[in-house]
Order: structure tokens, then C-alpha cells, then sequence
């Protein structure tokens, strides 16, 4: 056996600490939620990008001064799409709720899944995922589209987010993309965080709620990013990826009381399946990323 190659155990150990993070940051953006009446999902994302910054900035320390202008724009660029992600991702789950925003968002490294499949049976996925939108979204007099759309932004963020953090990985070494990102990000929304903490005054739960979506859906994954994404091969990344809107749908209906009819969670299943489906379908390792 190659002495680089992973034994079962090590396997093992790398597949549940991804799986742990996907459960992490649904229980941060459940937390999160909690915190919406005080702070409203601007307050609660300008802690998270704050947290996020004051984690990875100091742990990988990147070299800002050396940056040049061909690595600095992608770098901008990806701290506007992660802050914009988790805000439109935020205020669907305040409209729609975690299970059904988690879901439609999920529809961003699908949707980059599909486009990268090398056969159309890969690419005929995209029909059973159009399905499940249909299922979860319901559409209707009643429907929040608004909701929807927000969730939709948050999923078209991500998929962003995961070609331009192929571009930082092939111009800046490590990691270090990723925390400057963290850091102009955290940035941005520090005077949004200042103006709701003066203005809102938050009881101690609100802050813990807040703290909490923060380390659970920020410290959590990062950290298992740092320590075991790059030694796991893309497509095994994306396919455990697929338990997010599981364990959202889960974790909204039994921690925030949301209510799931059985034609919406037949939805998720179908689009989680779908996935699953274009990832075995896709071939090759490629890169994997996720917000």
C-alpha cells in the first residue's frame, strides 16, 4: 500500500468529520435564526463574517503586502460573493425557513456538478433537480417568491463562489485567498455590525445565538476544511455534501418547528439524489469548495 494512501480508518475519520461539518453549519444557521428577531439576518451574518475573519486571519496570516493586482481582484471578488451568499441565505431562511433555503442554495454546486458532467446522463440530472424545485417551492398564489429568489441568489453565490475559489487556489498559495477573502468580507460588514449593535442592544441569547451560528457555521467548517478537504477527493466532497439539505430539513423541523409536506421532502430528495447522481456520473477529481 502507497504510504501517502489513507488506511480505511483514515477513510473513515476524514468522511465523518465532513459529514460533522455539514451537521455544524446547518445547526449554525439554525442557531443563527434565533437570533433574527433582534438582530434580523444582517446583524447575524456580520457576526458570522466578523468570527469567520478573527478565526482564519491569525491562523493562516497571509502575506497581504505581497499580493500583486492579478491575485488581489479574484480575492475581492470572492469576499463580495461570500458576504452576498450568506446574507441572501440568511434572509430566505428567515422567509422560507432552513430546510427549503438550504435546499434551493444547494442548487449552486449542482448546478456547477451538472455543467461539469462529461455525459449527458450526467447532465439529464438537471430533470429530477428541476422537479424537486417544483416540489419544494410549491408554486402559487401563497408562494414566497421573494423567499425563493433570495435563496436562489444565495445558490448562484455559491456556485461563484466555487469557480472563483478555484482561480485564488491557482494564484495564491494555501489558504491564504480564502482568509484575505474572510477578512475584506468581515470588512464590509463591520459598520452594519456596529450600527445593529448600537441600535438593537442584544439580550445575552441573542448573542449566544449569534456566537453560536458563527462558530458552528464559520469556526467548525473551516476548521475541517484546513485539516481534511484537500486530502479528499473532490467528487466524495460533493457527494457528502448531498446530506446538507438533509440534515437542514431535519434540523428545521425538529429544533425550529417548521412544517415540511411530504411532496416538499420528496423534493429534497430529489435534488440531494441528483447530485449524487452527476457527481458519479462526472469522472475526474476536479476541485472541491463550499461555503
Amino acid at each position: 500500500m502507497d504510504p501517502k494512501e489513507p488506511t480505511p480508518r483514515g477513510r473513515s475519520a476524514r468522511v465523518a468529520a465532513l459529514v460533522g461539518s455539514a451537521l455544524s453549519n446547518q445547526l449554525g444557521a439554525a442557531s443563527g435564526s434565533l437570533a433574527f428577531p433582534v438582530l434580523g439576518p444582517v446583524g447575524v451574518v456580520a457576526v458570522r463574517q466578523l468570527i469567520a475573519a478573527a478565526v482564519l486571519l491569525p491562523v493562516v496570516r497571509p502575506r497581504l503586502r505581497t499580493f500583486t493586482r492579478h491575485q488581489w481582484w479574484p480575492v475581492l471578488l470572492l469576499a463580495l460573493v461570500f458576504g452576498t451568499m450568506n446574507l441572501s441565505l440568511y434572509a430566505a431562511v428567515e422567509r422560507i425557513g432552513l430546510g427549503l433555503a438550504m435546499t434551493l442554495e444547494f442548487l449552486g454546486p449542482l448546478a456547477v456538478a451538472i455543467i461539469g458532467a462529461r455525459r449527458w446522463a450526467g447532465k439529464a440530472c438537471a430533470l429530477p433537480a428541476a422537479a424537486g424545485v417544483l416540489a419544494i417551492t410549491q408554486p402559487g398564489p401563497s408562494t414566497d417568491y421573494l423567499g425563493i429568489m433570495l435563496a436562489l441568489t444565495a445558490a448562484g453565490c455559491w456556485a461563484a463562489y466555487i469557480l472563483l475559489n478555484k482561480t485564488v487556489g491557482a494564484r495564491i498559495p494555501g489558504v491564504q485567498g480564502t482568509a484575505a477573502a474572510a477578512g475584506v468580507s468581515a470588512t464590509l460588514f463591520l459598520p452594519a455590525a456596529l450600527i445593529v449593535f448600537a441600535t438593537q442592544r442584544p439580550d445575552v441569547p441573542t448573542l449566544l445565538y449569534a456566537l453560536g451560528a458563527g462558530i458552528l457555521a464559520t469556526v467548525v467548517p473551516y476548521t475541517a476544511d484546513l485539516l481534511v478537504l484537500r486530502r479528499v477527493p473532490a467528487n466524495l466532497f460533493g457527494i457528502l455534501m448531498s446530506v446538507n439539505p438533509v440534515f437542514a430539513a431535519t434540523i428545521g423541523v425538529l429544533a425550529l418547528h417548521e412544517t415540511l409536506h411530504p411532496v416538499q421532502v420528496a423534493g429534497i430528495a430529489l435534488i440531494a439524489g441528483a447530485n449524487v447522481a452527476a457527481l458519479r456520473l462526472r469522472g475526474g477529481n476536479g476541485d472541491a469548495s463550499h461555503g
